[in-house]
């Protein structure tokens, strides 16, 4: 089993296009120890041949162009992308399907909720003989014929930004926000890039994986908050800090996890800057930052 991470930043990516704070004056400027970052997503395969993308980034045009096994082959119109499986309704996990609309058949897959919000508007440009829709249940597995099965959990999260109304309720588990169970010749990748809180049942989920590729967007709570950035901390975001007690570091310390990496990375994070001593605490802890072009071989 092959992953690729596509985008391993945050919404806006690295450096974000309207932003001066510390770390983008840093890679607007060229600093070697500030790699960009697009758009979170990640690609998955089974034989190298055929790709099954795990959320469809704003960026995916860019990734895919940087991502040689991703380009087209053989016939006048081809693609090796057999499907999408996006995770949550965010912006930046589904707009990338807007860039899939060439007259190309693939399946796209994910809850109900989800996948409603890719129906209609915009998203009527999806040729529906084409492009095939399948949602899945909370606990089912499917098997998309790549070579690999996934099972979708909920994780604690919260409703897509648009959605949100006075009746706004974070750290829920429902299908709003799920993460995946990727397993294929007896090994797991649990991809899960947006949570708000480590639980003991998340914790008990991931551990035996190979590889958990999980929601790195900022380093402590208040973060942005700190640096002028925002009113909002991590948690009202729906996302889960990697440091601090209530942290991903913390949570997922007794996980057995043969590879532990953080993607969806936000551009206040401080651990962007590959020499930065909150980079070596994640790295004595047993995690790894993701990166675009990262590849994991199982």
């Amino acid at each position: 089993m092959r992953v690729i991470v596509l985008g391993s930043g945050a919404g806006g990516g690295f450096p974000q296009w309207n932003c001066l704070c510390p770390n983008c004056q840093m890679a607007w400027k060229g600093d070697a120890r500030f790699k960009h970052r697009t758009q979170s997503s990640l690609a998955i395969s089974s034989d190298g041949n055929r790709w099954l993308l795990l959320n469809a980034s704003p960026d995916l045009r860019q990734q895919i162009i940087a991502t040689p096994a991703l380009h087209p082959k053989g016939a006048a119109r081809h693609s090796p992308i057999a499907g999408v499986f996006v995770t949550n309704g965010d912006v930046d996990h589904l707009t990338g399907l807007l860039t899939l609309r060439e007259q190309q058949p693939f399946t796209i897959y994910g809850s109900r909720a989800t996948l409603a919000q890719t129906q209609g508007g915009v998203f009527g440009v999806l040729n529906p003989d084409l492009v095939k829709r399948t949602p899945v249940a909370l606990g089912e597995t499917v098997d998309p014929g790549l070579g690999f099965s996934i099972t979708a959990f909920a994780v604690p999260g919260k409703t897509p930004l648009y959605m949100e109304d006075a009746n706004l309720v974070i750290g829920e588990e429902t299908e709003t926000t799920i993460a995946l169970d990727i397993t294929s010749n007896g090994k797991r990748v649990v991809y899960a890039p947006g949570v708000a809180k480590i639980t003991d049942a998340l914790v008990a989920r991931v551990d035996g994986a190979d590889a958990l590729f999980f929601d790195g967007t900022t380093y402590t709570d208040d973060e942005m908050v700190k640096m002028g950035l925002s009113s909002k901390t991590a948690w009202r975001m729906g996302h889960v800090p990697m440091s601090g007690a209530s942290g991903s570091v913390e949570g997922f310390k007794n996980a057995r996890v043969g590879a532990k990496i953080f993607i969806h990375i936000n551009n206040s994070n401080p651990v962007l800057c590959e020499d930065a001593p909150e980079r070596g605490e994640l790295a004595q802890a047993g995690w790894r930052v993701g990166y675009d072009g990262m590849e994991i071989v199982l």
